[in-house]
């Protein structure tokens, strides 16, 4: 007898495939099974949807492929797995088979049965389950607020927005309510219980690994803790999503790319620090990792409500994720799936859901250990030494924490020593040949590097245009900045009497494989005084020696023209404050210095006060009466071509054909405009902004555009279309 499995195989949605591809098979397929099958000259990797046994109206064997093989010895992708899958390429406008397959690891594609069969021995050797009992606490009690925030947390059927002050203590309410989960009895032949706790970057991770390392390995075996992100090899990737399908992790930790994890126990899903926009994904499925965490968990508890009612469930629902509560979970012995959304400074998005009932939020304003928050000192830079890099008075500061054996941090968001290169008699810039962005000037290697398209090339010993020997770097990088702290404090003397140590910690000096781990140990064993960074230093990182932080070059985005931007620099410069005075005994002295050339702006006013709910207030007024998001709904129509014209021609297509289509009198297309930057690696690009004040409306007219857009590639004034992409919820405009 045949069967005709419906596959799904990695197809971008611009490609024009359908969602499913039928294949034909002698043997009766399992939902969410792996197989091998053909394609054009391929044999490519696919997960098989469906397995009905008979082919689709005006199908014919003779036109139907064999499925190849088939991938034994592993379970299946579970139904709440490839609804999750579903819905992310349905919302975000992108091919099943795009997302489903980049959602499973790279080498998993290319494993044949004997391979796989090995591979599962080596990660069963690897991971010794042990039993499942308490692990080890960290020996100090919870204080009153962390308490009741783990008992509201137990009683919650709605999302929880975990709204905590920098030093409050969340991180081990994350690990209670982990312990609780895993704690969990369950019932014959079902799943182990399991957890995944994400986190915006990857050098976030290694603090959070050994602290989860440390409380549960004993209790729960080694291997119990796994982490997914993209700084692993392909071998560590495959072995970590092993261990997860098949639940002999019971922890996952990860980046954005660990919310597509196969976690069949899942019961607890933890997203810290929200409001990270690293979170949003900003090539592929431009997929949002928080919100598929809030309708994962969605998805996992009605699944679990309806397990406990012993109904089977029918076609599930696509409720877009808006953030409202599962309705699972409500009585008290009901089991359903938890979502934490955690952050001292949270998205406005979550804030608002918040404050219409959507999340339950929880406070936590307190440091552990009655510590204060970090006092903020404005420096304004109209009355400092013309040209002065550091004020003197923040100079002055710094030497004196150096001399009592404290630490500083060191805030510029802009890496490289200089962001151009100039010559001043001709006015060349170094100018990227392949994008319209120029090169960075890198001093430790002599290179000119595009941070764009990756081209490099050594620093010319004149300018290429005129001849002059004498180009200059304009502007300041961490590079620079760590070269000039390093002169302005070499007669500081640490308590021991060396001279003061400055490092720096940004993508260039943590390349290098283990390079990040050093860095991190250095500054926590005290080797280090002053650490120069990037944003990556500013969140999340539980430095205990840093009693000053200073944030220069914050006057940037002040004035953007992107609307999301007050919102990035007050939780950038809050989060940044918060690594300052995490020792309670030190929180008294902790200051948090920002030099800027606008000291009455009325954002440093709120930041002073720490006072976030004022900040999210004004601005959520500010976006209500622009019709801005969360109260308005907006996606991106995105071009590459070979030509300007060719992009925005494609786009003004799109926007002429769109009449007549569902809710188009609902919608706002704006006319198609170049990015920002808008050539990057020889391609240009373009955009047009599509607005609406209904979610379901937008919805609705972008599936029905996606024909359309597939039919305007063809038209003549597209011609050198490289590649187009729908931007649902984008994060910069």
């Amino acid at each position: 007898m045949a069967f005709w499995p419906s596959i799904v195989v990695a197809t971008p949605a611009h490609s024009g495939v359908g969602a499913t591809l039928t294949y034909r098979s002698e043997l009766s397929l399992a939902p969410g099974g792996l197989v091998r099958v053909p394609l054009g000259s391929r044999e490519v990797l696919g997960v098989v949807w469906d397995c009905p046994d008979a082919p689709p109206e005006g199908l014919t064997e003779a036109r139907t492929k064999s499925v190849a093989g088939v991938l034994d010895g592993l379970p299946p992708l579970n139904a709440n797995w490839r609804q999750l899958v579903k819905f992310s390429a349905q919302y975000y406008q992108r091919s099943l088979g795009e997302v489903a397959l980049a959602a499973l690891p790279p080498q998993l594609r290319e494993l044949d049965n004997t391979q796989l069969a090995r591979r599962l021995k080596k990660r069963a050797k690897a991971g010794t389950a042990g039993p499942a009992t308490p692990g080890k606490l960290n020996g100090h009690d919870l204080s009153d607020e962390q308490a009741e925030a783990l008992q509201a947390l137990a009683a919650a059927s709605a999302p929880v927005l975990l709204f905590g002050a920098t030093g409050s203590g969340k991180t081990e309410v994350y690990l209670r309510a982990t312990q609780a989960v895993l704690e969990t009895p369950v019932s014959d032949g079902e799943s182990p219980t399991q957890v995944l706790v994400m986190v915006p970057e990857i050098n976030l991770t290694p603090q959070l690994e050994a602290r989860f390392r440390e409380r549960f390995e004993p209790g729960f075996g080694t291997g119990s803790v796994v982490c997914l992100h993209s700084g692993m090899t392909p071998a560590q990737r495959l072995s970590s999503w092993l261990a997860a399908h098949t639940g002999s992790a019971r922890i996952v930790l990860g980046t954005r790319m660990a919310i597509f994890a196969s976690l069949p126990g899942l019961r607890l899903i933890v997203v810290d620090e929200e409001h990270d926009p690293s979170y949003k994904s900003q090539e592929g499925a431009r997929y949002s990792a928080r919100d598929l965490a809030v309708y994962r968990a969605k998805v996992e508890s009605e699944a679990l409500a309806i397990e406990g009612t012993g109904l089977h469930a029918g076609p599930h629902p696509n409720p877009l994720p808006e953030g409202e509560g599962t309705g699972a979970g409500e009585g008290v012995n009901t089991p359903r799936c938890q979502v934490v959304l955690g952050s001292a400074t949270p998205s406005l998005e979550s804030w608002h859901a918040a404050d219409q009932g959507r999340y339950l939020r929880l406070s936590m304003p307190g440091r552990i250990g009655g510590g204060m928050l970090p006092r903020l000192r404005l420096v304004d830079m109209n009355h400092q030494p013309k040209g002065a890099v550091l004020a003197p008075p923040l100079l002055a500061a710094m030497s004196e924490r150096i001399e009592r054996g404290e630490q500083c941090l060191v805030l510029l968001n802009r890496r490289g020593y200089a962001p151009v290169l100039a010559c001043h008699d001709c006015g060349w810039k170094s100018g990227c040949p392949h994008c319209s962005a120029y090169r960075v000037f890198h001093k430790l290697d002599r290179t000119l590097r595009c941070h764009h398209c990756g081209f490099t090339e050594r620093v010319p010993r004149a300018c290429p245009d005129c001849g002059n020997l004498d180009i200059a770097p304009v502007g300041r990088g961490t590079e620079q900045i760590e070269e000039q702290l390093a002169g302005l404090l070499a007669d500081v003397k640490r308590p021991d009497g060396q001279p003061a140590r400055v490092a720096r910690m940004d993508a260039d000096s943590t390349r290098l494989k283990g390079s990040l781990e050093v860095q991190l140990a250095a500054l926590h064993s005290g080797e280090v005084d002053v650490l120069v960074g990037t944003q990556m230093i500013a969140k999340g990182h539980d430095f205990r020696r840093i009693t000053l932080v200073a944030g220069i070059n914050a006057d940037s985005a002040l004035f953007a023209s992107d609307y999301r931007a007050p919102e990035r620099l007050f939780a950038l410069l809050m989060q940044a404050a918060g690594r300052a005075g995490r020792d309670a005994e030190q929180s008294g002295a902790s200051e948090m210095w920002i030099q800027t050339w606008y000291p009455q702006h009325p954002l440093f006013a709120t930041l002073k006060k720490h006072d976030y709910p004022a900040f999210a207030a004004e601005q959520l007024s500010e976006r209500e009466q622009a019709g801005m998001p969360p109260y308005g709904f907006q996606a991106l129509l995105r071009a590459d071509a070979r030509t300007q014209q060719a992009a925005q021609a494609f786009l003004n297509i799109a926007a002429g054909q769109a009449a007549g289509l569902p809710h188009r009198d609902d919608i706002t297309l704006y006319p198609a405009v170049p990015l920002t930057i808008q050539r990057v690696a020889n391609v240009e690009r373009a955009q047009m902004l599509v607005e609406t004040h209904s979610r379901g409306a937008l919805q609705r007219f972008l599936s029905a555009w996606q024909p359309v857009l597939h039919g305007c590639r063809s038209a003549p004034e597209a011609r050198g279309l490289v590649r187009w992409a729908v931007d649902v919820d984008p994060l910069s405009i």
